[in-house]
């Protein structure tokens, strides 16, 4: 069992970005990795924990929070009928493959590794974000056959290696193929679930490689972070959700771009200082 001295400065940071998360997913409607994964990697190396495998921890702890926030969404979704079933019926057992394949990528990858795809990862969903157009289309209706398979996977892959739910890779596909984006949002909480429940599995019960670990870590899962993160974002989330009524949605997501952007390059710098 940790000792206080080293329990309470954890304890502190997580409650901060936990509140942090709440906020942001309430006013731009993302949370996960593109917040969550740099935010656990700094507050942890910052303690004294960074070892090999501590990016991946913290991908596998923020895969473990969305278990619970994207089943939350998917239900309340499902209430107001907004989930496309059909869409992700056809879509989960491709995105569950690649989740099930980024963990094990994850898993064998280490930190300054994961921390440069992250990083080029980032970079390229905040210059969409940034400079995307609500017009642009790769297609009418969502892709069906061979195309499904092969992106499928690739939705699932990346997303484990971004530590997020369905909503940074998956709205955009669905939106480009002329998904509204109301029904991508719902439909991509779904997505979510899928990915996040077969690499959270793999991930508790993978072997970690000797070095420090932040303290009450199981497998790859940190238990502290994902508790006090749950727990802060359901109080802070209606803050953000308030403050997002009373903002512009385009000046909105541009910000969160540039975020993503800033977010990315330092990632990058960190990797290559490793």
């Amino acid at each position: 069992m940790p000792d206080l001295a080293t329990l309470l400065p954890l304890v502190a940071m997580l409650l901060a970005i936990g509140a942090v998360a709440g906020v942001l997913a309430g006013l731009l409607g993302v949370g996960g990795g593109l917040v969550l994964v740099p935010a656990f990697y700094y507050a942890f190396a910052e303690l004294g924990f960074e070892s090999p495998s501590l990016m991946t921890i913290c991908l596998a702890t923020s895969l473990a929070t969305i278990v619970f926030t994207s089943a939350r969404s998917v239900m309340a979704h499902h209430r107001k009928r907004a989930v496309d079933w059909a869409i992700l019926r056809g879509w989960a057992p491709w995105i569950a493959l690649g989740a099930a394949l980024g963990m094990l990528a994850a898993a064998a990858l280490r930190s300054a590794t994961l921390m440069s795809v992250f990083a080029g990862l980032c970079l390229l969903v905040g210059l969409y974000t940034t400079l995307g157009r609500s017009d642009w289309r790769l297609g009418a209706v969502m892709p069906t056959g061979l195309r499904r398979a092969a992106i499928g996977p690739v939705v699932g892959f990346l997303s484990v290696l971004l530590g997020i739910g369905g909503g940074s890779l998956g709205v955009p596909l669905m939106t480009l193929h002329g998904v509204p984006v109301h029904r991508a949002v719902a439909t991509a909480a779904g997505f979510g679930l899928v990915i996040a429940v077969p690499s959270v599995a793999g991930f508790l019960v993978a072997s970690v490689p000797p070095g420090a670990r932040p303290p009450l870590t199981v497998g790859h899962v940190n238990l502290p972070a994902f508790a006090i993160v749950i727990a802060m974002t359901l109080l802070t989330a209606p803050l953000g959700v308030r403050l997002a009524h009373a903002t512009d949605p385009k000046r909105l997501k541009r910000i969160f771009g540039v975020f993503l952007l800033v977010v990315g390059l330092n990632m990058l710098r960190k990797a290559w200082m490793l």
